[in-house]
């Protein structure tokens, strides 16, 4: 499969065109983004989904786990995103306790996301026990993406960061999760820590796109958070994270090198500086040549 060039003219990416990514067996590619630089660079790349995703708490907050992060963090967030974003459908993670308190309630979080951050779809944690209310949001006209298996907001009930499915039983909730979720309407469902064996069986199930991580190579996408990807996360990577590059690296190395230049006063040099005009400098120092013969 051949790849769009980087700054060749693409389509707008939207929830048809990722059922139709589906149906031609054409991946589906999908980064987090938390900030305008990133957002634009990950844009022009030509990534399909860009997610906002709830790890923002972790890679930008420095928190331990997603379950401190608001909704008034992820629209700031948001906003900075959908500034770079132009092809790719802009998805956003419904945070802790944006959605556990009551449908109406989480109905409206829905809609702050879409009214004030410009998201294109809305991203709900849980399985056949949040399909009705994935209805209701979906009846307000905004789509929302299902997200089932390892999920992060449920890491104290999970006990940790544990791979879900690993049983019968557990391979038949998520079975069940999945086709609820596919039934409820979900524009792409997120399979997050589950064997590779159960996510392909999903990935044959369900009509709606499925995007893994840490689900094996057999679903219609993969997304990563972005870094990881580029090794800008201070934590050991989970087992199906790849390291595309080294910022980390590269950041540090650049610092030190800015450091050691201003310690040597070899920063900024001659020809970073600013000049006065030739005449001004003329001028300048007529003046200062009078200041010197007074004081003399």
């Amino acid at each position: 499969m051949s790849l769009t060039p980087i700054g060749a003219p693409r389509q707008k990416i939207t929830t048809a065109s990722l059922r139709e990514k589906k149906l031609r067996h054409e991946p589906i590619t999908c980064l987090t983004a938390y900030d305008y630089a990133a957002a634009r660079l990950i844009d022009e790349a030509g990534i399909d989904i860009v997610l906002v995703g709830d790890s923002l708490a972790m890679t930008m907050l420095g928190h331990e786990n997603t379950l401190s992060v608001t909704v008034d963090e992820m629209l700031h967030h948001l906003k900075a995103v959908r500034r770079g974003v132009k092809n790719a459908l802009l998805a956003v993670d419904m945070p802790f306790g944006a959605f556990h308190v009551n449908p109406e309630a989480s109905v409206a979080n829905a809609i702050r996301f879409v009214k004030e951050g410009g998201a294109e779809v809305v991203k709900i944690e849980g399985g056949e026990k949040r399909a009705d209310l994935i209805r209701r949001v979906i009846d307000a006209e905004i789509p929302v993406a299902g997200h089932i298996g390892l999920t992060p907001q449920s890491v104290n009930a999970m006990g940790g960061y544990k791979v879900q499915g690993k049983s019968l039983n557990g391979i038949e909730q998520l079975m069940r999760d999945a086709v609820a979720l596919d039934h409820a309407g979900v524009a792409f469902l997120v399979l997050e820590g589950i064997p590779r064996e159960v996510a392909a069986m999903i990935t044959q199930e369900v009509s709606t796109p499925t995007i893994g991580i840490g689900a094996g190579p057999e679903c219609d996408g993969q997304v990563l958070v972005f870094h990881d990807l580029v090794n800008l996360s201070f934590h050991s990577p989970a087992k199906f994270v790849r390291h595309y590059g080294d910022v980390a690296a590269e950041i540090t190395q650049a610092v030190q090198a800015f450091r050691a230049d201003v310690a040597a006063r070899q920063y900024p040099a001659d020809a970073e500086s600013y000049h006065l005009p030739k005449e001004t400098a003329q001028a300048l120092e007529t003046v200062l040549e009078r200041k010197r013969a007074v004081r003399r």
